[in-house]
Parts: structure tokens; C-alpha cells; sequence
């Protein structure tokens, strides 16, 4: 009778142990583990684009110190003012004031003497581009350095501090958004994180495999302004861990209440 009940607790605790599948939570796996050193080629990505509704920090350097005053500072005006939302927007961030050009719905910005000026659709390098080329009327070898002063991406699912988080510039990968937010928990699904992305009228969503090396080369492995990264948790999280695991103190305890009432 005594053996009996120690084989039908044996194949509980076998069964109960078997509900807990194990999930591959080792980030780039497949990555052969006789080499120390992996050097292969960085495949470019072109980067995200310039578009509605992204503020932008725009400075301009030349040769003559007045003019870059007169480029710099001299004709912003604020949201509501003259120019109305190609002007410059006002962010509350950290407890201070940035400040930045808007871009309006047209894809414009309204800059110091050029005018209206259309950068939607421009990474900040071809942004740069375009304004040293159009500043060139007007300065010596001027320097445009355009930023965004409002990136984002939202990081959502099972992470250890799921937010908002803002970068100071575009330059943002998914393992650096994971890693501000306090990477993934034991039960999100690292063979299945989820990338949202909204550009030119369409969203698209791309499924990234972080347990495969070859996530480097996806398009969607560096973010664009307001992406949004959703970790999926596993089919255990979701189904409460199953029956066993919920319930795992009482079933410990009927275990120890027979196996007292037996040994005795």
C-alpha cells in the first residue's frame, strides 16, 4: 500500500514538473559557442524619416557669428503665433522647456529666412543636407545639425518596468529599449517580440526572434519614431501556468496531509 501512494505521488510530482515547459530565455543562441570573436558585416539601415508631428532641434554654425544668431534664434515664433504649427513647439520634458521646430501636416517647417521648408520624408542626414545646401545663399560653409527632440518608443508586455521611453536621438535599437526598461521576465516570449510601426499611412507589425543572431540584419531591429515593441508572454502566463502551478500550495498540501496520514 506504502509503495502504491510513493508511485502515485512520484508520477504527481513527474506530471506537475512536466506542465512547466522550459523556454529558450538565452538571447542569440544559435551562435556557435567554439568561437570567442563573431565578426560579420553592420547591414545599414536607412534610418527613420522625418514626418508630421516630429519636433526637431535645428542648429546652424558658419563663419559669421551675427548670421548664426539670425539662424539660430531670430525668427522662432511659438505655437499660436505667426506661422502657426510650422513654428516652434513648446515640450514639458525632465521639468524643463525644450524647444523645436514643429512639423506640420504638410511636412513643412517654417525656418529663419528660408521660409517654408519641406522635410517630411528626409532622414536627418538628407534634412542636413538639404538645409546646408539652401543656407549656402546666405553663409560661409555653414554646419546643420538637425535632432529629434520628442523620439520615442513605447515597450509594453511582459518587461520588468514596461514605459515611454524618449531618446535624444534616433539611433535605437530593440535590445537598448528592452534593456532601459528592465529586459524581459522569465515569461515573455523572446522567440516572438512584437514590433508596431506607423509610416506613410500604414502600420506594419514584425515579429522579431531574439533567441536567432540573424535579428540583426530585420529592418525593424532599429526602431523609427514611435514604434512600439510588445512582448508576448508564454501560454503558461497565460493560462494562469496551469492548474498545478496556481494551485501549487494546495496541492502540496493534500500531498503532505496523506503522506503523513499514511507514514504514521
Amino acid at each position: 500500500m506504502r509503495i502504491s501512494f510513493y508511485c502515485i505521488l512520484l508520477l504527481f510530482l513527474t506530471a506537475s514538473c512536466s506542465l512547466l515547459r522550459t523556454r529558450n530565455i538565452v538571447y542569440f543562441s544559435d551562435l556557435p559557442k567554439d568561437k570567442l570573436i563573431i565578426t560579420e558585416p553592420i547591414k545599414q539601415d536607412k534610418g527613420p524619416v522625418i514626418k508630421p508631428e516630429d519636433v526637431l532641434g535645428i542648429s546652424v554654425m558658419s563663419l559669421n557669428p551675427e548670421s548664426n544668431v539670425l539662424f539660430n534664434t531670430g525668427v522662432l515664433q511659438p505655437v499660436g503665433g505667426i506661422g502657426g504649427n510650422a513654428g516652434l513647439r513648446q515640450q514639458q520634458g525632465n521639468s524643463e522647456a525644450t524647444q523645436g521646430y514643429l512639423v506640420d501636416d504638410q511636412g513643412f517647417i517654417e525656418f529663419p529666412v528660408l521660409g517654408r521648408i519641406k522635410i517630411a520624408g528626409l532622414t536627418r542626414e538628407e534634412a542636413n543636407n538639404k538645409l546646408t545646401a539652401a543656407l549656402e545663399e546666405y553663409l560661409q560653409d555653414p554646419i546643420v545639425k538637425v535632432r529629434y527632440l520628442n523620439f520615442r518608443v513605447t515597450v509594453i508586455g511582459e518587461v520588468g518596468s514596461p514605459s515611454v521611453i524618449t531618446a535624444s536621438d534616433d539611433n535605437m535599437n530593440v535590445l537598448e529599449a528592452l534593456g532601459q526598461v528592465g529586459d524581459l521576465t522569465l515569461y515573455g516570449k523572446r522567440e516572438d517580440v512584437l514590433v508596431i510601426r506607423e509610416e506613410n499611412g500604414m502600420r506594419t507589425m514584425a515579429r522579431l526572434n531574439l533567441n536567432d543572431s540573424k535579428v540583426f540584419e530585420s529592418p525593424y531591429f532599429h526602431l523609427h519614431q514611435n514604434d512600439v515593441i510588445y512582448v508576448e508572454p508564454d501560454k503558461a502566463k497565460v493560462a494562469g501556468t496551469g492548474f498545478i502551478r496556481r494551485n501549487w500550495g494546495f496541492a502540496v498540501g493534500i500531498v503532505s496531509t496523506i503522506l503523513f496520514l499514511f507514514v504514521r
